[in-house]
C-alpha cells in the first residue's frame, strides 16, 4: 500500500500529469470564459485549435517549442480550411484527403518533434469531416478561431513552464536515474546468472535505448538553456547531476565483462562475486531512490548502505586470495580488483549527485566553452533535400506515406459505401495506430482496441448508475487530463481513458450514449484491423530489410570511437572533448540497433530473415563498444603509462577490421591493408608486458615483500586491463567480421 501512495505521488507531482492539467486547463477555460460572456458558440473552434497543437508541446528548448506550434498552428488551419471547402465536391474531397495524408505524414522524416506536428496535422484532417460549415465566411471564422486557440495553447503552455521551469527537466533526470538503477541492478544479476543471460542481455537493451534517448533529449534541454540565458545555481545542479549520469552510464557500460572468462576463472567460486553483485544492487536500488527524490523533493537517505557495500566488495577480494593463494589467485583477483575499482568510481559518481540534491556548498562547478557544448547537440537537418532524399520505396517513412494514405483513402470509402455514421472515428482510430513498423502498429492496435473496451466498460456503468449531467462534465475533465498524462507511459490506460471522455462529451450532446458507445467500440475496431492489415500487405517494412544502415552506422562509430580512445591514451589533457563526442555518437549509433533489432522481434516470424546472425551482430557490437568504453574509462580515471607501439598496432588492425565490415555490406571490395607491426608478436608482447609485472611481484613476494604498493597495482591492473581487452576487442571484430561476411551472403542467397 505504502509503495502504491509513493508511485501515485511521482505521478501528481511528475511533468506527465503536469502536462495533463496544461492542456485541460486550456481546454476548460474558454469553454468556460466564453460560456460566462454569452459567446460559446465560438469556443467549441477555440478548444480545437488548442487541442490540436498540444502534441507538439514535448521537452525540449523554448525555441523549438515555440517554432512547433507556431508550425502546426498554420498547418492545421491550412488543412481544415481545404476539408471544409472540398466537402461539397467529392472527387475534390477524396483528392484533397488524398494529398494531405501523403504530404503531412511525410513531415516525419525531420525527426520526432516533426512527427508531432504531422499527427496535428493529419488530426486536423480527420476532425474537419466532423465539422459542418456551409458558407465561406463560416469556414474562415471558424479557421480563424482554430489559429486563436494554437497561439492561446502556446500562451498556456509559456505560462506554465515559467510557473513550473524545471519540472520537465526534472522529470528527464528522475526517469533517467531511475533506469541507469534498474540496468545496474540487471548488470548484477550477469554476474552470476549464467542460465539467464541472454534474457538479461536482451532487457540492458531495452535500457540502453531508454537511457541514450534520456540522455538527447537533456543535451538539447540542457546545453541550450546554458545559451541562452547563462547558469543559474539550479542549471548548474541539473548540469552535474546530468554529467554523473553521463559518467556512470559510461562506466556500467565499460564493465560488459567477458563472462565465459568470469565463468572460467570463477568456477564453482561464485561466492566471491556476490559481495560485487550486491554492490551494484544496492547503487542500482540508491539511484531508484535519487530518482524519486527529485521529484518528491524528501531528504536524502544517509549512505551507510553504499559504503557498506563497498567495503564487503573489497574484503572478497582479500577472502578470494586467501583461498585460492598467489599465483594462482592473480587473475581472479585482478578480475575483482578492475570491479572493485570500477564499482568505486560508480559510487563516487553517485556520490556527487548526492551533494549536488543536498546543495553542498563544496560540490563542483562544471565549465563547458559554447563551441565545445555545441558539438555535444545532435542537430536535426530542416533542409527540402531531406526530403527529397526519403523520396524513394527504398525509405522506410516513404513508404509508410504510402501505405497511410491507401489505408485512410479505403477507410473513408469503405464509411461512405456503408453508411458508417462516423466514418472520421475510424479515420482517427487508424491516424492515432499506424506506425511505419509493423509490430508496434499490431502493438498499439491490441492496446487501443482493448483500453477502448475497458474504456466503454465503465463508461456504461456509470451512465447507467447517473445521468447527471455535471458528473459527466466532472469525469469528461479528469478522463481528459489523466489520458493525456499517461499517453507516453501507459498507451492501453489513455486510451480508456480517451474513450471515457469522448463518451461523456458525447453524452452531454446527445442523450443517447449508449449509441455513442457501440459506435465508438466498431469504428476502433474497423480501424484498428485495417491499419494493420494495410502494414502488413501494402509496401510492408520488415526490421530485417532496414538493419544495413543502422549496421554500417555502428561500424563507423565504434571505429571512430576506438581511435578517440587511442588518442585519449596518448594525451588526456587535449583529447577529451573528442572522445566524449565520439562516446556519446557511438552510444547514440549501438541504441538505434538494439531499438532497430527490439522492433524486428515484433514482427512475424516469417520475416524475421537471419535473427540469429543478426542478435550475434548486435551482440558483438554491443560487446565491442563495451570493450571500448572499458579501455577509456581506464585511461580517464587512472594515471597511465604511455601507450605502446603494440597497442597502436592492434587498434589499427580493429580499425581497419570494423572499415572492411562496412565494405562487405557495400559490396565494395577493401583494399588490402597492412598491419603496421605483426599481430600475433603485438598481442604476445602486450600480454608479456603483464607477465614480466606478474613474475616480478611473484618475485617480491618470494622475497618477503608482501605489501603491494599502489604503483605497482596500478601497473599491473593497466598491463592487464589493456593487454586482455585489446585482444578481446580484436577477436570480437574478427567474429564481427565473418557474421558479417555470413550476413551478406544470406541476404544475397534470399534475393
Amino acid at each position: 500500500m505504502k509503495e502504491q501512495l509513493k508511485n501515485i505521488e511521482l505521478f501528481l507531482k511528475g511533468s506527465n500529469f503536469y502536462r495533463g492539467i496544461r492542456l485541460t486547463f486550456a481546454v476548460v477555460v474558454p469553454l468556460v470564459a466564453l460560456n460566462f460572456l454569452g459567446y460559446f458558440e465560438f469556443a467549441p473552434a477555440i478548444v480545437v485549435g488548442a487541442f490540436l497543437n498540444a502534441p507538439g508541446d514535448i521537452p525540449g528548448s523554448l525555441k523549438r517549442k515555440v517554432n512547433a506550434i507556431l508550425i502546426s498552428t498554420g498547418l492545421t488551419m491550412l488543412i481544415t480550411a481545404i476539408i471544409l471547402f472540398s466537402k461539397p465536391l467529392l472527387p475534390l474531397l477524396i483528392a484533397a484527403l488524398v494529398i494531405i495524408s501523403f504530404s503531412v505524414s511525410l513531415i516525419s522524416v525531420y525527426g520526432f518533434r516533426a512527427s508531432l506536428v504531422s499527427f496535428s496535422g493529419l488530426l486536423a484532417m480527420v476532425l474537419a469531416f466532423a465539422i459542418q460549415k456551409e458558407s465561406a465566411y463560416d469556414i474562415l471564422v471558424h479557421v480563424t478561431l482554430m489559429g486563436i486557440g494554437g497561439l492561446w495553447y502556446l500562451l498556456v503552455s509559456y505560462v506554465f513552464q515559467k510557473l513550473a521551469p524545471k519540472k520537465d527537466e526534472n522529470q528527464l533526470l528522475s526517469d533517467t536515474l531511475l533506469h541507469i538503477g534498474e540496468y545496474l541492478k540487471l548488470r548484477a544479476q550477469l554476474l552470476t546468472k549464467k542460465t539467464k543471460r541472454d534474457v538479461l542481455m536482451q532487457q540492458t537493451s531495452v535500457l540502453q535505448t531508454q537511457i541514450n534517448e534520456k540522455h538527447e533529449i537533456l543535451r538539447e534541454v540542457l546545453l541550450t538553456e546554458r545559451k541562452r540565458s547563462g547558469r543559474s545555481h539550479y542549471d548548474e545542479k541539473q548540469w552535474l547531476i546530468f554529467i554523473s549520469s553521463v559518467n556512470i552510464f559510461e562506466l556500467i557500460e565499460a564493465k560488459h565483462l567477458d563472462y565465459t572468462e568470469i565463468d572460467r576463472l570463477f568456477g564453482e567460486r561464485k561466492e566471491f562475486l556476490k559481495a560485487s553483485k550486491k554492490l551494484n544492487k544496492v547503487m542500482g536500488n540508491h539511484l531508484i531512490t535519487l530518482s524519486e527524490l527529485l521529484i518528491q523533493k524528501n531528504k536524502i537517505p544517509n549512505k551507510d548502505s553504499l559504503l557498506n557495500a563497498l567495503s564487503d566488495a573489497n574484503e572478497a577480494i582479500s577472502k578470494y586470495i586467501e583461498a585460492v593463494q598467489l599465483p594462482k589467485a592473480r587473475e581472479g583477483a585482478l578480475v575483482l580488483r578492475n570491479l572493485y575499482d570500477y564499482q568505486e568510481q560508480l559510487l563516487l559518481e553517485i556520490r556527487a549527485i548526492r551533494r549536488v540534491m543536498a546543495n553542498v556548498e563544496e560540490a563542483s562547478r562544471v565549465s563547458l566553452k559554447r563551441q565545445d557544448a555545441s558539438q555535444f547537440l545532435t542537430l536535426q537537418e530542416y533542409r527540402l533535400n531531406v526530403i527529397v532524399q526519403n523520396f524513394s520505396l527504398n525509405s522506410t517513412l516513404f513508404r509508410h506515406a504510402l501505405r497511410f494514405t491507401v489505408a485512410i483513402l479505403f477507410a473513408f470509402v469503405l464509411g461512405s459505401l456503408l453508411d458508417i455514421r462516423n466514418t472520421y472515428w475510424i479515420l482517427l482510430t487508424i491516424i492515432v495506430i499506424m506506425r511505419p513498423n509493423y509490430g508496434l502498429t499490431k502493438e498499439r492496435s491490441k492496446d487501443r482496441i482493448i483500453g477502448t473496451l475497458i474504456g466503454a466498460t465503465v463508461a456504461i456503468g456509470i451512465v447507467l448508475l447517473t445521468q447527471n449531467v455535471i458528473v459527466y462534465s466532472v469525469l469528461a475533465i479528469v478522463s481528459l487530463t489523466l489520458a493525456f498524462a499517461l499517453i507516453q507511459q501507459n498507451y492501453k490506460s489513455a486510451a480508456a481513458l480517451i474513450t471515457v471522455n469522448i463518451i461523456f462529451v458525447y453524452s452531454l450532446i446527445n442523450p443517447d450514449a449508449f449509441q455513442v458507445i457501440q459506435y465508438r467500440v466498431l469504428d476502433t475496431i474497423i480501424g484498428a484491423s485495417i491499419a494493420v492489415i494495410a502494414n502488413y500487405i501494402l509496401w510492408p517494412s520488415w526490421e530485417a530489410d532496414n538493419l544495413k544502415q543502422v549496421l554500417q552506422n555502428v561500424f563507423y562509430k565504434n571505429k571512430e570511437y576506438l581511435l578517440a580512445t587511442q588518442a585519449l591514451y596518448h594525451d588526456k589533457s587535449k583529447n577529451q572533448i573528442t572522445y566524449k563526442v565520439a562516446r556519446k555518437e557511438a552510444f547514440l549509433a549501438i541504441s538505434n540497433l538494439n531499438a532497430a533489432f527490439q522492433r524486428m522481434t515484433q514482427d512475424p516470424k516469417s520475416k524475421q530473415k537471419e535473427f540469429q546472425l543478426i542478435y550475434d551482430m548486435v551482440t558483438l557490437n554491443q560487446t565491442m563498444i563495451s570493450a571500448i568504453a572499458s579501455i577509456g574509462s581506464f585511461i580517464t580515471n587512472h594515471k597511465t603509462t604511455p601507450a605502446s607501439r603494440e597497442f597502436d598496432a592492434i587498434i589499427v588492425k580493429i580499425s581497419n577490421t570494423l572499415k572492411i565490415c562496412s565494405s562487405i555490406l557495400d559490396n565494395v571490395d577493401e583494399e588490402k591493408q597492412i598491419d603496421p607491426f605483426p599481430i600475433g608478436d603485438a598481442q604476445e608482447r602486450l600480454m608479456e608486458t603483464y607477465h614480466n609485472l606478474s613474475h616480478l611481484r611473484d618475485e617480491n613476494i618470494q622475497k618477503g615483500n608482501t605489501e603491494l604498493d599502489k604503483d605497482t597495482l596500478h601497473n599491473l591492473q593497466e598491463a592487464y586491463l589493456i593487454a586482455n581487452q585489446l585482444i578481446w576487442l580484436k577477436s570480437l571484430s574478427d567474429n564481427l567480421k565473418r557474421a558479417t561476411t555470413k550476413y551478406k551472403e544470406a541476404l544475397m542467397t534470399t534475393k
